[in-house]
């Protein structure tokens, strides 16, 4: 690991920064519990943060522990989970919370093995939980952070395909070291928020940058990325939207609704067909024994 990493990005001016421009959100009020990390956590992938708010404190207001949550059906938790998207998290979510009941006496852990042993509970997702839950010093890597560290560090544009070890290493040796667990977590959290504010990818403000003057890649001349080309994302008439499409039908009503109900959704009869066997598999859809569909655990 270069010396120039572990400087780069000095902490005291990292926090500084923080302190003043953090953008003001529930899970990272003081009050907040580890429940509620992880509940943000789940929600927060994939899915920006201004679509997780409303959707955060309604299920923290209706489950605000564990085991409110392990005990309600799995088909009012698709419903609640409402226009999120990637609704298989609900289940992973739900299944989380039955573990941590049955195993853990209703208390989210705190280590990050305990927690990758959770069903649903991913490497990112389980160091998020021990750093912000509960202020472990751990590096936290997600997209803003990669961001960052290869430009800031690294001076490249883009900070290309991942690699687990190599980003863990780089994040790692960036956080501050003592016996303050809570600041090297703490800093953590602003390496994120500078990517998701100021460093981000299409738009970058290296004006309101605290690192501007030392960062490797406004050193560099602000190279442009030259890996390969990254595919543009749609949703319009993806199997995505369709799966939603067909969701938002059954989310309506909690009675079981016939395939001709379900065949409005979507035009595209073989895309459609396609889509509903996708959910039947993932235990988002069941059939009924009158042939049927319905949330998972509402017929």
């Amino acid at each position: 690991m270069p010396p120039e990493v572990a400087t780069a990005l000095d902490a005291t001016t990292l926090l500084g920064w923080f302190d003043r421009h953090a953008r003001d959100l529930p899970w990272r009020d003081p009050e907040r519990t580890p429940w509620g990390v992880l509940v943000s956590e789940i929600m927060l992938q994939q899915t920006p943060v201004a679509r997780v708010l409303p959707v955060w404190r309604e299920w923290l207001d209706r489950w605000p522990t564990p085991q409110d949550l392990a005990a309600e059906s799995q088909g009012e938790i698709v419903r609640a989970w409402g226009k999120l998207g990637y609704p298989r998290r609900a289940l992973r979510l739900h299944a989380a919370a039955r573990a941590i009941t049955e195993h853990h006496g209703g208390e989210v852990p705190s280590d990050v093995e305990t927690l990758l042993a959770l069903p649903g509970i991913g490497a990112y997702t389980a160091r998020a939980v021990a750093a912000f839950a509960y202020g472990k010093r751990t590096p936290v890597v997600d997209t803003n952070v990669r961001r960052v560290v290869a430009r800031a560090v690294h001076g490249a544009g883009d900070a290309g395909p991942p690699s687990t070890r190599r980003d863990l290493d780089d994040v790692d040796a960036l956080l501050p070291e003592g016996p303050d667990e809570a600041r090297a977590a703490r800093f953590s959290a602003a390496l994120m928020e500078l990517g998701a504010l100021i460093c981000t990818a299409r738009s970058p403000r290296c004006a309101d940058c605290p690192f501007s003057a030392s960062c490797a890649w406004q050193k560099a001349g602000r190279p442009a990325y030259s890996g390969p080309a990254k595919p543009t994302q749609r949703y319009g008439g993806t199997d995505r939207h369709v799966r939603g499409l067909l969701l938002d039908v059954l989310r309506a009503t909690t009675e079981p609704v016939t395939k001709e109900q379900l065949d409005v959704a979507w035009p595209k009869a073989g895309q459609r067909d396609a889509c509903l066997d996708s959910l039947l598999t993932d235990g988002l859809v069941e059939q009924t024994g009158d042939g049927r569909f319905a949330l998972p655990g509402e017929h």
